[in-house]
């Protein structure tokens, strides 16, 4: 195994320096890649942490019908707009896939923002996306028939990408001629911070009078600015609030909150717990709360704590995987990410609070987006999707064969006349070569299994029950 070296490490920067990457990206890297050559392993141990039994519930709050309107005039909503949904199949955006009645991730958000700022005065309420350099270009120009939605502000800034380090010791930045691009790692949510200094957005945001600000995924629709907890952060002069849910077995792998020994409150990633500390990390039970990476922000609180370089100190996650990832024999590497939450053990004073489930409806999978376009999910002219009342509370579950519903164009052939009816369902699975017709309707917990090497196809009208 090779060895540490200056040079190495001095390599890697300076690949990112030369990619021209802003002060901060860099600053904040060659923090994390200092970190690891001293034998940092980014990990939190189980016997550190402190499980969390209760905390503030959004569901108890009220809005301060005086101080609303002001407060979201001093209000930003980010989405973090950087993902390709490649995994689903897509070339492009994956805030620009239509998720329901004809609209996609994107114009959901648009209408979301616009019926906030009629309902309350018609207050600024910019919206401002952190895009790549991928998304950048068609997601501005899908939002641009909606209006100036980022009012004084740049529509967007950009997340930045670090070097993959040659993961042999040395650290040395890979080199992998037959694709540069896979040179580079996306460093992870956590990029906000230094991409907000970087690019001159934060200093904009707080010249124009803007005080607070609400980050979530692009992909979450559940994750609509909340009056309520606006003006309760406001009250309580919050520096730092995460949005965090009941875990169910589905959040077993999802990031889950923790206090330290001394009361400060962490996020832990499954990539930062020892393998003998990986089943209380799953334990639901003891580890009651996962991140829905919605964030709320005090932008001066931020800005003090970010400092004159740009960095705020986050915990490492120290990624391995290949260069290459479709090929499992490329070159082994390390990728340097942190996630945005984890600035909760950064930033004094910083908390949680517990949100609703239907505060966290992301797409992650060709299953959620079923559910979602299905009649289990009504969407309001304002602009937000619930849950429909025929469904009792309770959203029904779909579990599609990857091999045949797993990208997007394979789910679309298949459901190319619509999402059956799920209202009435508990669960639907499909294994196997399904194709369904017009007005299809499940009820209760369906299993439909085309026989191996052939092909299945559900009659229009078809009513599958349990």
């Amino acid at each position: 195994m090779a060895a540490v070296s200056d040079e190495a490490t001095a390599a890697a920067i300076a690949k990112l320096e030369a990619d021209g990457a802003a002060a901060a990206t860099v600053a904040s890297f060659a923090g994390q890649l200092g970190r690891l050559t001293a034998g940092e392993l980014g990990m939190l141990a189980e016997s550190e942490l402190q499980p969390i039994d209760e905390l503030p519930d959004a569901e108890r709050l009220e809005v301060d019908a005086a101080a609303i309107a002001e407060l979201l005039d001093q209000t930003v909503v980010i989405k973090l707009n950087g993902g390709l949904g490649t995994s689903m199949g897509l070339a492009g955006p994956k805030s620009l896939l239509e998720v329901k009645d004809g609209l996609s991730f994107l114009d959901i958000t648009a209408r979301q923002i616009k019926a906030l700022r009629a309902e309350h005065g018609d207050a600024r309420l910019p919206l401002v996306l952190l895009n790549s350099f991928r998304t950048r270009e068609p997601s501005l120009a899908a939002l641009a028939g909606y209006g100036r939605l980022s009012a004084e502000l740049d529509p967007d800034f950009l997340q930045g990408r670090v070097p993959k380090l040659v993961d042999d010791g040395s650290f040395a930045p890979v080199a992998w001629p037959t694709d540069p691009e896979l040179e580079w790692s996306p460093p992870g949510h956590g990029d906000i911070y230094p991409a907000l200094v970087g690019s001159g957005m934060l200093a904009a945001m707080l010249a124009a009078g803007y005080r607070y600000a609400f980050v979530s995924n692009a992909d979450n629709l559940g994750a609509v600015l909340d009056p309520a907890i606006l003006c309760w952060i406001a009250a309580e002069e919050a520096p730092f609030v995460m949005e965090v849910a009941d875990r169910t077995a589905a959040d077993r792998k999802g990031g889950h909150l923790a206090r330290r020994a001394d009361g400060s409150l962490v996020l832990r990633e499954i990539a930062q717990t020892p393998e003998a500390d990986l089943g209380a990390f799953a334990d639901t039970e003891r580890h009651r709360f996962f991140n829905t990476n919605s964030i709320w922000l005090d932008l001066r609180a931020l800005a003090a704590a970010i400092g004159g370089d740009g960095v705020i100190d986050l915990p490492m996650i120290v990624n391995r995987k290949t260069v290459d990832p479709s090929d499992a024999g490329s070159t082994a590497v390390v990728q340097l990410e942190s996630a945005i939450g984890a600035a909760i053990a950064a930033i004094p004073g910083a908390g949680a609070i517990r949100v609703p489930r239907s505060r966290f409806l992301p797409v992650k999978t060709s299953d959620d987006l079923l559910v979602l376009r299905s009649d289990a999910y009504e969407l309001t002219a304002e602009g937000v999707l619930r849950l429909s009342s025929a469904c009792a509370g309770r959203a029904p579950l779909a579990e599609l064969d990857r091999d045949y519903f797993g990208l997007i164009d394979d789910f679309e052939a298949r459901f190319a006349q619509g999402a059956p009816s799920l209202v009435a369902a508990e669960r639907l699975t499909v294994k196997g070569d399904v194709s369904f017709g017009r007005a299809v309707k499940i009820k209760g917990a369906v299993t439909v299994e085309a026989a191996a090497g052939e092909a299945l196809r559900i009659d229009d009208g078809a009513v599958l029950g349990d």
